[in-house]
Parts: structure tokens; C-alpha cells; sequence
């Protein structure tokens, strides 16, 4: 007898490869930093979302080897039953002065954090409106609520307007043809990303706030992106913007400006309860980690007590844009560290990563369906990590691939 059940993953994974968007997993050797080794090979490290360096900071690591010294490594229960520990109650406590908001909870990651709150706050019957191009962690979080998704287009407040006003005068149609009738026992929520990670613009937050105020939306940010990169030593988009009590949910995570792992839900205390009475991850899955959770309170301290390494973060950001921009790349509109260096075929963007690779500098492709198609990229992530002497060398590699394939002069 054949097996040919799985003889459709075997199709895609040849079509995927065909059309140049089969993405090979490159291996990493060595802590996180602006230098590691990749499949055995020294290189600039230009790809991770390290923003601060901290992944590999003396400092984190140290707190980490004394927390597993006096409480252990894992939990081993989830968080309602035997999982909490002082220092989660600690992280949280400090992440709620951080951020200056009534209350945070922690969970796993970024990703969780959005799986976990969207569908404890709205449901079947309800309406959630979504950004068109906000993050996987955001788009299945709504899936799973089971409320009706209506996307407006990317940072338009107009067009939010319109959609809000279409759906509460019970005229509006979904793509299945559905009509929602008027339902005043519904409930809505606005969700955006605070930075947009594969372009690099930020949210109209002020103006997202009018709306959500002009028709009693509860308004929901992931700063994913904005976490020790925004904002005052790195507090993020409520703060960038100066909104602290206004937005009613904040998500966030401690895996990349952090350098550690983990999500945050700020905002309002009444919604952080809530969350740990019906938080699916929260309920149903380990705490994390003690050397994590002692990691992330380190990362805290040191940004409480200097901007150094934020400020060094967004010099060499602007130092890379213009000099990449000089040099002929077509480099955005990106307003943070962020830079979307754009080819437009995945092809292209695969083999300009792997020419930078044999000139030293590991920056990977991203493709479709991370980005949509046509829309291929380098996404360069310089940290405060980088020294003068890492990005000149860098810039060195981008321009002489960019003459070799053709995409600039």
C-alpha cells in the first residue's frame, strides 16, 4: 500500500521552493550579539531584533545565574495553580511603574500575549476592527475570538471611521456577504501595532485614540516593536506619545529590546483581573522560566536608570539609513531602527542575503507570506550592539552585493 498522505506538504514544499520562498534556517553557534557565528561562519549579525544588546549583557546574565541559584529554573505549574513565584509578582509590579500603567500581567510571549487577550475580551457576535497589516500573533488572535474581523486600510483613521460608522449603522457587508444588523449588546475593539515590524512606521496612536473615544471602542496597541525602543528609556508608544490612562490595553514582549523572552498585557487594572480569570495561556500553560523572569527585572533596572544604550540604538539607526539611502537603496519610509532594504522578488532578496553572508554580514531575507508578495526585503536590524567600525563594515558588504546583483549603481 502507498502512503500518499502527506503527499500534498511534499507538492507545496516543491512549489514554495520553485517560486523562491522556501526558507532555509540558518543555525546559530553562539550568544546573540553584533557578532556570532552562523553555521560555523563568523559574521556581523544584522538580522535579530536584539535592539539593546541585551541578550548577551553581563548584567542579565548574572541575575539569571543568582535566580536559579536561590529559586530554581522552572515553575513547573501554570501561574493559577502552583506556578507564581515572588519575582513574576516583582516583574510585574516593576513593569506597571515602567510602563505607568494600573497593572500588567506576564505571560509566556509577545505571540501569547495576544492569543491570550483578544478572545478573553470579545467573542462570537462581536466586532473587532483590525489593521491591515498587523502582526500573525494580532490576525490569529482574532481568529480565535471568534468575532467578526473587519481590516481597515494600513494607518488610515478615515478609513476607520468609515468602517465603525458602516458597522453601527448595520449596513455593513463582510467578505463571506454576511450583514451585520444593528446589535446594541455588541462589542468592539480597535487592535494596531504600536511599529509595524516589517516596515518600520508607527501607528497614528493619538488619532486612534480620538476615534476610539468618539465611539466607546476599547482600543488595543501591541508595541511589540516599541518596547525599549520608544518612548522615554524605551517605555514604549503609549509613552512615545504621551498617553499614559488612555489606551486601554498594551501589549508587549521581553524577547527582542529586552533580550530575553516573555509578554506583557498593560493597562487597566479591571482588565489585567480579568485577564487572570480567563487568560486561556495564563490559565493553561507553565509560567515562565526564573533565570527569564530575573533577565527581564534586569533589563528593567538598567533601563530605568540610563537611556544610553536607546539613544546609542536610534544614532546608529540614523547613521545606516542615510548612509543606505546615499548609496542608492531603496530604503522606505521607515520611522524607527527599523530599515526594510526593498528588492521585490523573493528570489532577489534570497540571494542578496546569501551574498552578504559570504561578505560576513547575516541579514536574512523575508518574504511572502511574512510580507506580501512582490514586496521582498532585507530587513536590516542594527542594535546599540554595533560598533562605528560594524556598521561602516557592514555598509561595505550592502553596497558591494547592491553593484554585484544589479540594485544599485
Amino acid at each position: 500500500m502507498t502512503d500518499n498522505k502527506t503527499d500534498y506538504l511534499a507538492a507545496q514544499i516543491d512549489d514554495l521552493k520553485a517560486q523562491g520562498l522556501f526558507n532555509t534556517i540558518r543555525t546559530i553557534d553562539s550568544p546573540m550579539d553584533g557578532h556570532i557565528v552562523v553555521d560555523g561562519r563568523p559574521a556581523l549579525n544584522f538580522c535579530a531584533n536584539n535592539y539593546l544588546g541585551l541578550a548577551n549583557h553581563p548584567r542579565l546574565r548574572e541575575a539569571a545565574k543568582r535566580a536559579i541559584d536561590q529559586y530554581g529554573i522552572g515553575p513547573g505549574a501554570v501561574r493559577t495553580i502552583a506556578g507564581t513565584m515572588s519575582l513574576h509578582v516583582e516583574l510585574e509590579k516593576r513593569l506597571a511603574a515602567f510602563k505607568g500603567a494600573e497593572a500588567v500581567i506576564t505571560l509566556q510571549s509577545g505571540f501569547t500575549a495576544n492569543l491570550a487577550t483578544i478572545p478573553a475580551l470579545v467573542g462570537k457576535g462581536d466586532v473587532i476592527f483590525s489593521d491591515a497589516l498587523n502582526h500573525a500573533s494580532i490576525i490569529d488572535g482574532c481568529r480565535l475570538s471568534g468575532a467578526t474581523i473587519v481590516s481597515y486600510t494600513h494607518n488610515d483613521v478615515n478609513d476607520l471611521r468609515t468602517k465603525i460608522s458602516e458597522v453601527q449603522a448595520g449596513g455593513y457587508v463582510t467578505r463571506s456577504g454576511e450583514t451585520l444588523g444593528d446589535n446594541p449588546n455588541r462589542r468592539y475593539l480597535i487592535v494596531s501595532d504600536g511599529v509595524f515590524s516589517m516596515d518600520g512606521d508607527i501607528a497614528p496612536l493619538p488619532e486612534l485614540y480620538t476615534v476610539a473615544q468618539e465611539h466607546d471602542i476599547l482600543l488595543m496597541m501591541d508595541d511589540a516593536h516599541g518596547e525599549g525602543v520608544l518612548g522615554r528609556g524605551g517605555r514604549g508608544i503609549v509613552d512615545h506619545f504621551h498617553l499614559h490612562g488612555k489606551v486601554d490595553i498594551e501589549v508587549g514582549t521581553m524577547s527582542k529590546a529586552f533580550g530575553v523572552v516573555g509578554g506583557i498585557v498593560a493597562g487597566r487594572r479591571v482588565i489585567i483581573d480579568w485577564l487572570r480569570q480567563r487568560a486561556r495561556p495564563f490559565l493553561f500553560s507553565s509560567a515562565m522560566t526564573v533565570p527569564d523572569v530575573a533577565a527581564c527585572l534586569e533589563a528593567v533596572d538598567m533601563l530605568e536608570s540610563s537611556e544610553e544604550l536607546v539613544q546609542r540604538l536610534w544614532s546608529n539607526a540614523e547613521f545606516m539609513k542615510h548612509e543606505l539611502k546615499t548609496l542608492g537603496f531603496d530604503i522606505g519610509s521607515s520611522t524607527t531602527p527599523i530599515i526594510p532594504l526593498m528588492l521585490g522578488e523573493a528570489p532577489l532578496a534570497q540571494q542578496f542575503s546569501r551574498k552578504l553572508f559570504e561578505n560576513g554580514v547575516f541579514a536574512m531575507a523575508i518574504g511572502y507570506p511574512t510580507v506580501a508578495k512582490g514586496k521582498a526585503r532585507i530587513r536590516v536590524m542594527n542594535t546599540a550592539a554595533h560598533s562605528q567600525n560594524d556598521l561602516e563594515q557592514a555598509l561595505t558588504a550592502f553596497e558591494a552585493v547592491g553593484k554585484e546583483l544589479g540594485v544599485i549603481r
